[in-house]
């Protein structure tokens, strides 16, 4: 069986180095899957989840706020802004932000920083859909 070996890390610690069959990251134009010997490319990260399939077809799954991911043909390193496993996550936290920023939003005030409002949604929506896929893996693997 092929594998690759994985490397994710954010500026403030390695959240996961191993061997594993697949990796699934959110890239800027969609989805994607890599797989030991893929052609390799450098892209960037959106918010979202990355996936890792592991040699004994665990998933270790964990939350980016995006970031670059460096594909080789049997290496894939992904540089994260922000990392978190997704176990981790604070699901009142991302609602709370989720609603903050809709409310900005919402709000036509003057000088307001949409783009910035925008992208606390978008990080707040990724992480809520991530907490939201693990919830389904665990149900799938009991």
């Amino acid at each position: 069986m092929a594998t690759l070996t994985c490397n994710i890390v954010s500026a403030q610690e390695e959240l996961y180095s191993g061997v594993a069959k697949m990796v699934v990251a959110s890239g800027e134009m969609g989805e994607l899957g890599i797989m030991p010997r893929h052609t390799p490319l450098i892209t960037r990260l959106k918010p979202g989840q990355v996936r890792v399939v592991q040699e004994d077809d665990e998933e270790e799954f964990l939350y980016i706020s995006g970031g670059l991911m460096e594909v080789q043909p049997h290496v894939v390193t992904i540089l994260a802004d922000t990392a978190i496993r997704a176990g981790d996550l604070d699901e009142a936290a991302a609602l709370a932000a989720k609603e903050e920023a809709e409310r900005t939003l919402a709000d036509k005030e003057v000088g307001m920083d949409y783009a910035k409002a925008q992208a606390e949604l978008a990080e707040a929506v990724a992480q809520l859909a991530a907490l939201e896929r693990l919830r389904k893996a665990v149900k799938r693997s009991r």
